[in-house]
């Protein structure tokens, strides 16, 4: 398999998963924590990067509706084909609505967020305190939501490498030309 996705989506697709794994490693972690300065602090770093997650999707939206991603092999089944569409169109689809979500949230709890402490970011919503109850719910399901389905993405590339053995992985994998020790080997 000789197509690959260009540099760019391969540079947002990788920086992007990182930031979503801190993003959620950080929520998940500073949820739990008695309110102190220091979670105060940890809420404005993970403000800063889910604007930041935000500004990166819509730069992949923007990638991806004037880059055509490479298509699957031809011999890939049509509900696998059906199966891949609907779980890329729902990973964006969480990408852009979970630091939605945050934003309304932060607006509706009375905490304007201040992108890197120096960039005020506007309310969406006025304070509410039930509406910010009833976003914190929404934003801790969606990023459930999201944890699951990055799993299922991440086992399926890893069955298309160790069982399908298609070559699939590398296409999205960075490298001069999408291979690695590892393929030269096997």
């Amino acid at each position: 398999m000789n197509e690959r996705y260009t540099r760019t989506a391969q540079a947002l697709h990788w920086l992007m998963a990182a930031l979503l794994v801190g993003l959620v490693s950080l929520g998940l972690y500073m949820h739990e924590l008695p309110l102190s300065p220091r979670k105060l602090q940890l809420y404005s770093y993970h403000k800063w990067a889910g604007v930041t997650a935000f500004v990166l999707v819509l730069a992949r939206l923007a990638w991806r509706a004037t880059h055509r991603p490479p298509p699957l092999p031809s011999s890939t089944p049509a509900a696998i084909r059906v199966a891949a569409s609907a779980g890329h169109v729902l990973l964006y689809a969480l990408m852009v609505a979970i630091p939605l979500s945050g934003w309304l949230m932060s607006s509706a709890k009375g905490f304007q967020t201040v992108w890197f402490g120096v960039l005020p970011i506007p309310d969406l919503v006025g304070k509410d305190a039930a509406l910010g109850e009833t976003l914190r719910a929404v934003h801790e399901y969606l990023n459930l939501t999201l944890i699951v389905v990055a799993i299922g993405h991440v086992a399926a590339a890893l069955k298309h490498h160790f069982v399908d053995r298609d070559g699939l992985l590398f296409r999205m994998w960075p490298g001069r030309n999408g291979t690695s020790s590892m393929e030269h080997h096997s």
